[in-house]
């Protein structure tokens, strides 16, 4: 009997991108990082990319890719956010495949995904093909070649579904052990109910074509999930190499599927556990470790199976948990919570979803498209790369003729209606216990895009009809009412149009170092004619501006003028209708008011020559929001700083007395002292290579004065410094201890005052190092000093390197 071992990681996190930014938002809720990807990132998609093997003395001996040795799968839209914010996350993930093609027989351990995680079973046969051709393009674009598998969101299946992977030449899927229906030998006629997990198995379809489907073990998966298992790496190993059949003679694959974000994110050091099991079932040759693809080259197919029809992984009553108040959910307002929203907003969702498919067709028939479904499917080389190179040619392919820009807007919208059509049914959406919950709204931000674009390009008014059918769907909080109500009071007012964003720009502009042209994330936006002045603290701006859209090349030109009378009193209007003239004449009116300091004056100019789009400091996107704030508020941080450090000054030595003679020292001064040391200690760490003196000096500090640390905070900021000093360090000749040095002291420095710092890209990148350069060093007595700093360093940090 051969043994054969395949762990499966699902990575996947719901789009989360504005629907008209095609950026995130700051999320309050995973600070100190600005959104929870780049938080999930930081505990799990890196960490698995790089994860330490520890000793039995806790030192790190080795730091693994965990994703070339099993197998995963990720999410588009997730690699398409790591591609642009994480790129040495995304690089390890792209060079994970290759190196597991060189470890399992040329076979990589990547599988595609359906695009945007939506329920196959409940999708048309259009958006069936276009989630399976957009998974399997983005997946080529990335990985340089064709999947052989692909994971159907919730693991949800029907056989139109497996066949239509066929369809696009997909070789198997993974599903959940209860989906099977019964299974027997090939040939057999002695069904047995339920499944073997450890064979693969042939799926015959309708069609007379067959799919291989792998059943994984479920036990097995749910300990790694939910029961602790990930705590130990040796004993993670053990349950899995107990989980083979002894009395089998045929050759056995264990293997478990999980969500990814099991390995770190849900389980803290998840991934080192991950990749200690794997190193030792190896090292103890316990198992041949493999992936799917490999193991099908390997094993002959056995079996055959029969699936049950629209069944999945986290939903015991198939596919309900999307479509109705099924039972299953999290346990939301103690279980009082119902999920009857479900339903109605499905059904909603459908309905919407054909209406746009009508237009989509009408709309498209004049440009001698022969099919527009099709081009839809075709469209995913637009998203995956928007330059203006690759938009003219896809266009001039598929129309066959030069458009004018009137056109290429009508085309583009349509496609991008299509795919918020296709986001908007996300299965995230529905997953959770309540309808005012994120994932819901932005489900639903994605519908009100499409019916945005939409009605931008017919005369039909979809938008009453949905709320109205929305309105059906009851919220679980009393205060939220209805989806209707949701999508009014949270949903409507985020909706952007060309307008908004010049509004936005207006008042970014008068903050901006370079403000007659800037890039709005996913607008450009640029003034021919623009005039700013300040006077102490106010300001005033005014251009005529063009607003032009990089993702449906859409353009349009308006006027403003704005003021600024400090804090966040800002006061702007907008036109789109104002002439040449009428704004020169405006303007001088503005300005001769603005010298005399006369607001009331320049509040009638504005009055006067503009009749509509009034717009203020709460028109600006939420990231631009606070980053106005922050200009606004540098000044008054600062006086509030110094006014702080005075306070500490003048009292420190008394407090130094009272300290020393047993006094109690006022609550309001210890404060004073726990502000002004809290802060110097961020800004030791937000500047450049200060002097290590200081920091010492602050520990001390930190120490005499029991300092209440801001120690998340601070921690932070010193791994963001570390991070780079260690980057400047791997930049330098090998013969520079300096920065070594530095480093050391500091992580002495925060030890002594129990910040723990984590240290995850500084054990990178010295094992980078130690790795490269270890060996030059050992054989050149120039180099002996670093070589002793740079092993004293490793060792501070856990680190126990021999190469």
């Amino acid at each position: 009997m051969h043994k054969y071992l395949c762990i499966h990681g699902h990575y996947y996190q719901p789009p989360r991108e504005n629907a008209w930014l095609e950026e995130i938002e700051l999320q309050e809720s995973a600070n100190p990082y600005h959104d929870w990807n780049e938080r999930i990132t930081a505990e799990c998609y890196a960490p698995n990319a790089f994860s330490r093997i520890l000793d039995d003395e806790h030192y790190i001996t080795n730091i693994v890719n965990n994703y070339a040795r099993t197998s995963f799968n990720f999410g588009a839209t997730l690699l398409s956010w790591l591609e642009e914010k994480e790129p040495d996350t995304y690089q390890a993930i792209l060079d994970a495949d290759k190196i597991s093609q060189e470890l399992f027989g040329g076979h990589g351990s990547a599988i595609a995904q359906v695009y945007n995680h939506i329920i196959m079973p409940l999708a048309n046969q259009n958006d069936k093909q276009t989630q399976i051709e957009w998974g399997i393009k983005d997946f080529r674009h990335r990985f340089g070649r064709m999947p052989e598998g692909m994971w159907l969101a919730e693991t949800a299946v029907d056989l139109q579904t497996l066949e239509t992977l066929v369809d696009n030449n997909i070789t198997f899927t993974i599903l959940a052990p209860r989906q099977a229906k019964k299974y027997t030998r090939i040939g057999s006629k002695d069904w047995k109910d339920g499944i073997d997990t450890k064979q693969a198995y042939l799926c015959r379809l309708p069609s007379n074509r067959t799919i291989i489907l792998f059943f994984y073990d479920g036990k097995t998966s749910q300990k790694v999930a939910f029961e602790g298992i990930l705590e130990n790496g040796k004993r993670f190993a053990h349950s899995l190499i107990d989980c083979f059949d002894s009395s089998h003679t045929d050759s056995q694959l264990v293997h478990i599927a999980t969500d990814g974000e099991t390995y770190g994110h849900h389980h803290r050091y998840g991934d080192m556990a991950l990749a200690y099991c794997l190193d030792y079932i190896e090292k103890n040759e316990l198992a041949k470790l493999t992936n799917y693809s490999q193991y099908l080259n390997l094993v002959e197919t056995q079996y055959e199976v029969e699936i049950h029809e629209n069944s999945s992984w986290s939903c015991v009553h198939g596919i309900e948990r999307w479509r109705d108040d099924c039972g299953c959910n999290g346990g939301g307002g103690q279980g009082q919570w119902n999920q009857k929203w479900r339903k109605p907003l499905r059904e909603s969702l459908n309905w919407l979803r054909d209406e746009l498919s009508i237009i989509f067709e009408e709309e498209l028939k004049s440009y001698n498209i022969e099919n527009p479904w099709t081009l839809r499917n075709q469209y995913v080389e637009i998203v995956l790369d928007r330059s203006a190179v690759n938009v003219d040619a896809f266009l001039l392919k598929n129309t066959g003729r030069k458009l004018e820009n009137g056109e290429r807007t009508k085309i583009l919208r349509m496609l991008e209606m299509q795919r918020h059509a296709l986001l908007m049914f996300t299965s995230c959406g529905w997953f959770f216990d309540e309808i005012s919950g994120i994932e819901t709204i932005q489900i639903m931000q994605y519908a009100n895009r499409a019916i945005q674009l939409a009605e931008s390009e017919t005369e039909k008014h979809l938008e009453t009809e949905f709320l109205k059918r929305l309105s059906i769907a009851k919220s679980n909080v009393p205060e939220y009412g209805t989806a209707t109500d949701i999508y009014k009071r949270l949903i409507a007012p985020a909706r952007l149009s060309l307008t908004k964003v010049g509004m936005h720009y207006a008042v970014a502009s008068l903050f901006a170092a370079e403000p007659k042209a800037m890039s709005i994330l996913n607008y450009d936006a640029e003034s021919h004619k623009f005039e700013r002045l300040e006077a102490g603290l106010q300001k005033i701006a005014a251009g005529q501006t063009l607003v032009h859209s990089k993702i449906t090349l859409s353009k349009k030109q308006f006027t403003f003028a704005v003021i600024y009378l400090g804090q966040h009193n800002i006061i702007g209007y907008a036109s789109d209708k104002m002439n040449s003239q009428e704004f020169d004449t405006m303007l001088l009116a503005l300005k001769n008011a603005f010298q005399t300091s006369n607001i009331a004056l320049m509040m009638s100019v504005m009055q006067y020559h503009f009749s509509e789009n009034n717009f203020s400091f709460w028109d600006l996107f939420k990231d631009e929001q606070l980053k106005v704030i922050n200009q606004i508020l540098e000044t008054n941080v600062q006086q509030a700083n110094d006014s702080n450090r005075k306070t500490f000054d003048m009292n420190y030595n008394l407090l130094s007395v009272m300290r020393t003679a047993n006094l109690l020292i006022p609550s309001t001064l210890k404060n004073n002292l726990d502000i002004v040391v809290n802060q110097q200690l961020k800004n030791f760490f937000e500047q450049k290579y200060t002097g290590i003196d200081k920091l010492i000096q602050l520990a001390e500090e930190t120490k005499k004065w029991s300092i209440e640390l801001d120690t998340k905070h601070i921690a932070f900021l010193a791994e963001q410094r570390l991070r780079e000093m260690i980057c400047d360090f791997a930049k330098h000749k090998p013969d520079e201890s300096l920065l070594l040095q530095k480093i050391q002291s500091i992580l002495v420095c925060l030890k002594d005052i129990k910040i723990e710092v984590e240290l995850n890209t500084v054990q990178e990148i010295l094992f980078t190092i130690g790795k490269n350069l270890l060996p030059q060093w050992s054989n050149n007595s120039e180099h002996q000093n670093v070589k002793s700093k740079f092993l004293e360093l490793c060792e501070t940090v856990n680190m126990k390197l021999d190469f």
